[in-house]
């Protein structure tokens, strides 16, 4: 083994992570198939209310949609982070310089793929879909057919218009990334780049550690970005809000154009959303302590913000001029301009918004 595969056992990741999921809900095996086809021709049928939604045109060779289990989304998932942490592998044990891996380094390995695997497995019950953007592979929009189940039966609600709604949001995601050609790698590039500096170096590494048992009480205020943030530096803090205006961007586009889509193609959405974010706002004990630790809290936050400038952006200037967003990284909103929508306005379109006297503001990037 070489590189990160040296210090990290990916496949043993994945072994950890499928045999520590939880067991998805009880469905018999004509209750399965019939889960998958119903997810398949949801995704299918996003396609056209979404490009109409959004007003975004994106090519029709994408592969279709993978309907996959709890496994299946670990699997995804340890590939895409084994691409992500090569640079971050090489930077924390200084290239493997001090000789080949030994006995000692397998050892580690299965431990760093166990905690890997174990993180995703608890992560894999939480998630209804995702477009994988598979760093080093075939991006592809995935739905996780018995989390989808189990929320839907958890809510009450009527299984094929939530398998509609869950669909509309990730075909949203889809769209964003093939109607805008650079988004990929560029989200891709500034989460490589940001990982591999919030890695410490070999020699940094026990003074963080020291300065994590200092302000590990931070981690669970309610502002906290997670367990990560308190490592941070004030230019590490900067980044990663970057980035995170980029994600609520993201998430906030999609969860506005999955409620666009309206109940004539959805009839029970306004009673879905209603009952979704009730499940939202309603976790509480040990798992509010977990995700707000794991970085999830700000997760939902991404949700709100990015939909409150979606919604603000687009009564101020239209779709059209709220689809400017994905002109070029630099038409991306800055983590202020997420909180104020006219920011962004008055920066994009180089005029003052609605009821503002200011003159424009130049274009700088994100």
């Amino acid at each position: 083994m070489s590189g990160s595969d040296a210090y990290v056992d990916w496949d043993f990741a994945k072994a950890t992570g499928r045999r520590l999921a939880a067991p998805g809900p009880r469905v018999s095996r004509d209750e399965a198939a019939s889960v998958v086809a119903s997810l398949r021709a949801a995704a299918v049928a996003a396609h056209e209310p979404i490009a109409r939604t959004t007003g975004l045109s994106s090519p029709g060779d994408a592969p279709p949609a993978l309907v996959v289990d709890r496994g299946g989304w670990v699997d995804a998932n340890v590939d895409s982070m084994r691409s992500l942490m090569a640079a971050v592998i090489e930077k924390v044990t200084e290239g493997g310089r001090s000789g080949s891996p030994g006995v000692v380094t397998a050892v580690g390995g299965k431990v760093a793929g166990g905690e890997a695997g174990a993180l995703l497995a608890f992560l894999s019950s939480k998630v209804l879909g995702q477009y994988d953007l598979a760093p080093e592979g075939t991006p592809r929009l995935l739905l996780v057919a018995p989390n989808i189940v189990q929320v839907e039966r958890d809510l009450g609600v009527d299984p094929e218009d939530f398998r509609r709604w869950v669909a509309m949001h990730e075909e949203t995601h889809r769209v964003q990334f093939t109607a805008v050609p650079w988004l990929r790698e560029h989200l891709l590039e500034r989460s490589r780049s940001l990982t591999t500096d919030l890695a410490p170096t070999p020699e940094e590494l026990s003074a963080r550690l020291q300065d994590l048992g200092r302000r590990l009480p931070e981690a669970f205020r309610s502002g906290s970005q997670g367990l990560g943030e308190v490592f941070l530096t004030a230019r590490q803090r900067e980044e990663v809000g970057r980035l995170t205006a980029v994600m609520s961007l993201l998430e906030g586009h999609a969860d506005v154009m999955m409620d666009e889509v309206g109940p004539q193609v959805i009839p029970t959405v306004e009673d879905i959303r209603r009952r979704f974010q009730g499940r939202r706002n309603g976790v509480s004990g040990l798992e509010k302590v977990l995700r707000r630790l794991l970085g999830m809290e700000a997760k939902l936050r991404q949700y709100r913000d990015g939909a409150r400038f979606v919604r603000g952006v687009v009564a101020d200037v239209g779709l059209e001029g709220f689809n400017a967003v994905w002109t070029s990284p630099q038409t991306l909103p800055t983590p202020d301009e997420v909180l104020t929508p006219r920011a962004w306005v008055e920066r994009v379109h180089g005029r003052a918004p609605i009821g503002s006297s200011a003159g424009p503001a130049p274009v700088a990037g994100p």
